[in-house]
């Protein structure tokens, strides 16, 4: 069974951070990730780009350089991926923690299973789990939302030309899949419970929005809820009424919330909200020891501005490991 001084779960950009602030700290550090690196961004829009600039969005005191004043996804894709091979960063891709279990002694030992069935065990002295939320939707709970033409997230425009389309949610996440779709050639009604537009969407998309839907090139339904989704169509409720509209997809952006299972199968307690709780200024779980870092810890906001402060979590983690004398540093790193 692998010693290692720390295990993190999760190679999204706040788990590279954190394995790479703990490495300028003389501390070691295995990454497992069922997926592939900073897999979230794949899962982002084919064509989005962020709200951050790239200087907000450096690790490892790597500049990000970029063709335009936003990043694209595929340039931070390239970016990370560069910062993990240069940092030497130790990954284990394509393999999944399927159990953290503390142990008498203060340590923990950790189950996994690879893609090809095989499954591995660790130990480690402390534990950093930066998995992000965006494997587990807000589900709606209504009729119909197990059908296929239902999805969480968006990821490119093409395949829904000519076809009618609903998205559930106002944030820009919500915004930026209509002006696609309608570019594309979709009809889209956008189906939001706040009554008016959200103060968080972008202020150089709204306008662009807002005279899209007074065209009626958009349909927007305030106030409103999907509260029924079948073959061909929705049906939704606006002040007590219901309208039913012909429908061939429905993407319900309805936000993500943590792995809530996996968190309290190790004994991290949950806020009343359902939130992990954490100590904001050492990232301390209520389980001594295991650490959170990146959106796990952003509560409310799981967006990608998370990744500005997120990024940062490493450095409160290394200062608290070694401040509590549960890791002893090798030589510190440049």
């Amino acid at each position: 069974m692998p010693d290692e001084q720390v295990i993190i779960i999760g190679a999204g950009p706040c788990g590279l951070a954190a394995a790479i602030e703990l490495q300028a700290a003389g501390i070691s550090s295995l990454i497992i990730e069922k997926e592939n690196i900073v897999h979230s961004i794949t899962q982002y829009p084919t064509y989005m780009s962020f709200f951050s600039t790239p200087v907000n969005l450096e690790i490892a005191d790597i500049p990000f350089t970029t063709a335009s004043e936003k990043p694209s996804r595929l340039e931070a894709l390239n970016y990370y991926r560069t910062v993990a091979l240069r940092r030497g960063v130790r990954v284990h891709a394509y393999e999944k923690v399927t159990a953290v279990e503390p142990q008498a002694d203060g340590r923990f030992s950790l189950r996994s299973e690879r893609r090809d069935g095989e499954t591995r065990q660790y130990r480690a002295n402390a534990v950093i789990v930066a998995t992000g939320y965006f494997d587990h939707p807000n589900m709606l709970g209504i009729p119909g939302e197990q059908l296929d033409k239902v999805s969480h997230f968006f990821r490119e425009a093409h395949p829904y030309t000519g076809m009618n389309v609903a998205i559930i949610g106002g944030s820009n996440s919500a915004i930026d899949a209509a002006l696609e779709l309608e570019r594309a050639g979709a009809r889209v009604t956008v189906v939001y419970r706040g009554e008016t537009y959200s103060s968080s969407i972008k202020p150089w998309v709204r306008p662009t929005f807002e005279a899209l839907v007074g065209k009626e090139r958009i349909g927007m339904r305030f106030a409103s809820r999907i509260v029924a989704i079948g073959p061909g169509s929705v049906t939704i409720e606006h002040a007590g009424e219901r309208e039913e509209l012909a429908n061939d997809f429905v993407l319900a952006l309805t936000g993500f919330h943590p792995d809530r299972a996996f968190l309290q199968s190790f004994g991290v307690a949950m806020e009343d909200e359902g939130y992990p709780a954490f100590d904001d200024d050492t990232m301390a779980s209520s389980v001594p020891g295991v650490y959170l870092a990146g959106v796990v810890a952003s509560r409310h906001q799981a967006n990608e501005i998370f990744i500005e402060s997120g990024r940062f979590h490493g450095r409160k983690i290394a200062a608290h490991l070694l401040q509590t004398g549960r890791i002893r540093p090798a030589a510190r790193q440049q």
